[in-house]
């Protein structure tokens, strides 16, 4: 009897309970009944409306067999919610999803591995269908929570550990491309979602980062390999995630990297943190660059006060995304990133001085060791900025190059935006190298078509400036700054070091024909570059770098900007440099003086070969061997050894060891070069930047001669010269001053008629009117006096014949006179 009520019983449940009943074999070893499968997935299918209720019942079994541990009939119940997933597809899947989903979270929260992992790969399935409405009301915080936590699986048998942490990983991706996919995707960049899941990814990627710097660069895995290691599955979750992100959740997705990179200390050392921000940059969407940069310098920011070491390592990676960035789109923080160095620049430089003035007298390891890591930190900048300038555009790198010179300060003046005055001259010194090092960097490769562009004048006057200060090391950075800019053949390498060239047509010298606008820019500003040189060799502390540089200097001038007009002022100005050594007005030492002769002959050397005139080359290297015979201390070959021993004086020496003006000027005359100037010796004239620099000013030691050139009569020469010294450029900036005083009393009456009320101007115009009217009366009021004797009578020419002889009339007023 009981039999049979049992029978009733189960004859009149419901179909889909029984459907559902007949799917779970006797055996779970047996597994998932196919054909019994079969009918139920056709049932569902033809009754999609039945989809819930199906759900429900499985998921009322499959919790009952989890609580009884009977995971074989778990293993079944999950097999036949995947089939019935891929099978249905109509709008009533939603409520069946809601129970697959209860029962994808029953076996994630369960304490077995292989439970959780099977819930993961249900979940995963699920990801990958493709809904044909959205879910307005779904959420997937419980599971982004707990495959987060999978992720960090600690468990004490590393390969259940590594299942664990891949299965996370993997639901991590499912999260990702399900709501990716679906309208409501938003939900999954807010940020109490991305602060789990990126520390996720991170920390799977870290771990194995660890292991690989231990046991060598790993070799290239295979498909399997790369689903079984965790390394390489969050990687690809990591591009996947942020390939995805669009502008409104960038930031979001970005963020959480900072702070684990933090929370782990791992920007010291940082070879993790670059090769997570290589990840982002190249797997984020190019537009999106500047936001990574942003943040970095925004972080930047926020670490201000940290140890040197993390802030050169937070610059470094931001060298890594600049230098991704430059190749493409990086919108409006180009200027933003190097005012953000720049400024960091200046606080790491106060920083050492800082320290090294708290520890003055004691030179202890710890401050030596601060000192040495901001050091660090400040190459670092200098490398980011000079990298990220020399990969920018042609047209954006002369803004920078303006930008990056417009923050130079110059001792003397207060108008520069970069804040230096509290570093005082050491400070101000440092700040200086630095940036003039990183405008080497980012001049270097920069060619462009005319010099007028490479040097315009609001970045050349600036860029001299430096040159006239008692710094070698700025003087040598502002000349190599200026080869980079002047040498558009790349023929700098050919003229390192100073040297007798034997034969210049060995070096295959690349050159073009002077254009227009390089012949006008050398009549504008060749006397400064020409200055500048002449200046730079009278420096007492220059070494030998700097005559090296002041060669090439005059020999890319040669190459780049020479016509005949400037080949004639560069030998008046060799020749001027060579008077320097022999008259040694400025009591230079005597290596500074044969250095300046070896740096002449060398340039001359080049020079006469460049021109290709045979007189010239002929006394040109008749000296040079007269030289080598006699006096080989004028050879740079000679002169920039270690041990050279070097002559008491110079003034007894014969005029064959020097360059001679006659006889150049005889040589080039015969070949057609216009050589009248050549008698006109070079004199330096006197700018503001003499003023601005701290070099032996020399204003106070030099009188300048304005040359006037003769005409074509040369036998008519005038000197027409004018001294100028120190009390006549007093005198003319006491004239400036008067001029500002003058335009102040003119906008104060300006001022006064617009704002003063009428009858107040009214009546000082009429007192003014009547003193004009009394003083012209008392003019009027003449009374002639005879002359006292014959002498005293003066006549004058008025231009007609009838006023020929004129007594002279006298006003009362001893200071006017009216003949």
């Amino acid at each position: 009897i009981f039999a049979g009520v049992c029978c009733c019983c189960a004859a009149l449940r419901p179909r889909y309970k029984r459907l559902v009943d007949n799917i779970f074999p006797e055996d779970p070893k047996d597994g998932l009944v196919k054909a019994d499968m079969e009918k139920l997935t056709f049932y569902a299918v033809s009754a999609p409306e039945k989809l819930d209720r199906i759900g429900a019942y499985l998921a009322e079994r499959l919790s009952r067999d989890v609580v009884r541990h009977r995971y074989g009939y778990v293993l079944i119940a999950m097999e036949a919610l995947d089939q019935l997933l891929m099978a249905c597809h109509s709008q009533s899947i939603k409520p069946f999803v809601e129970s697959f989903l209860h029962m994808v979270a029953k076996l994630l929260e369960s304490g077995e591995p292989k439970l959780q992992v099977l819930g993961t790969n249900s979940f995963v399935k699920f990801a990958n269908i493709e809904e044909d409405t959205p879910s307005y009301h779904r959420r997937y915080d419980f599971f982004v929570s707990r495959f987060s936590a999978m992720c960090h699986s600690c468990d004490h048998d590393p390969e259940i550990q590594t299942k664990i942490r891949v299965a996370g990983i993997r639901g991590i991706q499912g999260v990702v491309r399900k709501t990716v996919n679906d309208e409501l995707r938003a939900t999954i960049w807010e940020p109490q979602h991305m602060d789990k899941i990126v520390p996720s990814l991170l920390f799977n990627m870290q771990k194995i980062e660890d292991v690989d710097s231990r046991i060598g660069p790993p070799s290239s895995p295979t498909g399997g390999e790369k689903e079984e290691n965790p390394a390489l599955l969050a990687e690809n979750c990591f591009r996947e995630l942020l390939g995805r992100a669009t502008y409104g959740n960038m930031n979001n997705a970005v963020r959480p990297v900072f702070a684990h990179l933090d929370h782990h200390r791992l920007w010291d050392p940082n070879e993790f943190a670059v090769s997570c921000f290589k990840i982002i940059m190249y797997s984020i969407q190019a537009q999106y660059s500047h936001h990574v940069i942003q943040e970095i310098l925004g972080h930047l920011d926020a670490r201000k006060r940290d140890s040197p070491r993390v802030r050169a390592g937070i610059i470094q990676v931001l060298l890594e995304a600049v230098a991704i960035a430059a190749k493409g789109s990086i919108g409006p923080t180009v200027l933003e990133v190097f005012n953000t160095l720049l400024k960091h620049l200046r606080i790491s430089v106060d920083f050492e001085l800082s320290d090294r003035r708290s520890s003055a007298g004691s030179a202890t390891f710890s401050t030596s060791s601060k000192e040495s890591d901001e050091r660090i930190v400040q190459n670092a900048i200098i490398q980011t900025i000079g990298f990220f300038g020399s990969n920018l555009p042609d047209y954006q790198r002369s803004e920078i190059m303006m930008f990056i010179m417009g923050k130079v300060p110059v001792l003397g003046t207060t108008s520069q935006s970069l804040d230096t005055s509290h570093l005082g001259d050491l400070g101000t010194r440092r700040i200086q190298i630095m940036l003039l090092r990183s405008l080497l960097m980012v001049t270097s490769g920069y060619k462009a078509t005319t010099i007028t562009n490479a040097l315009p004048p609001p970045f050349l006057d600036p860029l001299l400036s430096p040159s006239l200060m008692e710094d070698s090391e700025l003087r040598q950075l502002v000349l190599e700054i200026l080869h980079n800019l002047i040498d558009r053949h790349d023929n700098r390498a050919k003229l390192r070091g100073i040297r007798i060239i034997p034969d210049v047509s060995d070096l295959k010298i690349k050159r073009d024909k002077i254009s227009r606008q390089d012949v006008s820019f050398m009549k504008k500003h060749g006397q400064q570059l020409y200055r500048h040189i002449y200046l730079g060799c009278k420096e007492e502390d220059n070494v030998q770098k700097n005559f090296e540089l002041l060669f090439t200097s005059l020999a890319l001038t040669t190459i780049e900007l020479a016509n005949e007009e400037v080949v004639i002022d560069l030998i008046r100005l060799a020749i001027a440099l060579q008077d320097i050594a022999i008259i040694n007005e400025d009591n230079l030492p005597m290596f500074n003086r044969c250095g300046v002769m070896a740096l002449v002959a060398a340039y001359l050397n080049f020079l006469s070969q460049m021109i290709a005139v045979p007189a010239f080359c002929q006394h040109v290297s008749k000296v040079i061997e007269t030289r080598s015979l006699e006096a080989s201390y004028f050879l740079p070959e000679t002169i920039f050894k270690d041990k050279c021993n070097l002559p008491k004086s110079l003034e007894k020496h014969e005029k064959n060891l020097f360059f001679l003006t006659n006889k150049i000027a005889e040589s080039l005359g015969g070949s057609g070069y216009s050589v009248e100037r050549l008698s006109v010796p070079y004199v330096p004239q006197v700018t503001d930047e003499d003023r601005l620099s701290r070099r032996k000013s020399i204003v106070d030691t030099v009188s300048i001669q304005v040359d006037i050139l003769p005409g074509n009569n040369t036998e008519d020469k005038v000197d027409n010269t004018e001294e100028i010294t120190f009390e006549a450029l007093k005198k003319a900036i006491d004239n400036n001053g008067l001029e500002e005083q003058e335009k102040e009393k003119r906008r104060l009456v300006i001022e006064k008629f617009q704002k003063a009320p009428f009858e107040e101007i009214a009546a000082q115009c009429e007192t003014k009117a009547n003193l004009l009217h009394d003083r012209l009366a008392q003019i009027l009021e003449l009374t002639i006096r005879p002359p006292p004797s014959p002498s005293g009578t003066m006549t004058i020419t008025a231009g007609h014949p009838h006023y020929q002889s004129v007594p002279v009339y006298e006003m009362k007023f001893p200071d006017l006179c009216v003949y």
